[in-house]
């Protein structure tokens, strides 16, 4: 069975109670049952984490292993160059990175239109909700066959 790292950044753990305008009504719990559901061929390892260092050494765990990734680096997104450098590390070494956003990051605050790690991800998709993750594995899926 094939694995996928689904990392999530911070304040992505209060899905469901924060701006649900922006990010919908689900939590990373309903994310993760869906996706189990309509991709059962993948060992899908969903997580979440409020802290830089962290994220990072899951993009160390995933290059190490050769894991592709999904990540949704939330505000990570706009300033962290560390996180950056480890997206790049994984992908330059030939592993996949998909990143995603539930909202359209460029319709929204200016600082949120740049991202430290798209130049060097495998793709970029933003602003499906929970579409941008099923999108992303479906990429995932179709790259490996």
């Amino acid at each position: 069975m094939k694995k996928v790292l689904v990392l999530n950044g911070p304040n992505l753990g209060m899905l469901g109670s924060r701006e649900p305008e922006v990010y919908g009504s689900y939590t990373l719990a309903d994310l993760k049952a869906s996706l189990d559901k309509e991709f059962p061929e993948i060992d899908i390892d969903l997580r979440q984490t409020d802290s830089e260092s962290e994220m990072i050494s899951w993009v160390h765990e995933a290059f190490k292993s050769k894991l592709p990734v999904i990540l949704n680096a939330g505000a990570f997104t706009h300033y962290s160059y560390a996180l950056a450098d480890a997206v790049a590390m994984h992908t330059k070494s030939g592993n996949k990175l998909i990143e995603v956003h539930l909202s359209n990051p460029y319709a929204r605050e200016s600082f949120r239109h740049k991202s430290t790690f798209s130049a060097v991800a495998t793709g970029v998709i933003a602003g499906f909700g929970f579409g941008s993750y099923r999108l992303a594995l479906a990429e995932i899926l179709k790259e490996e066959k």
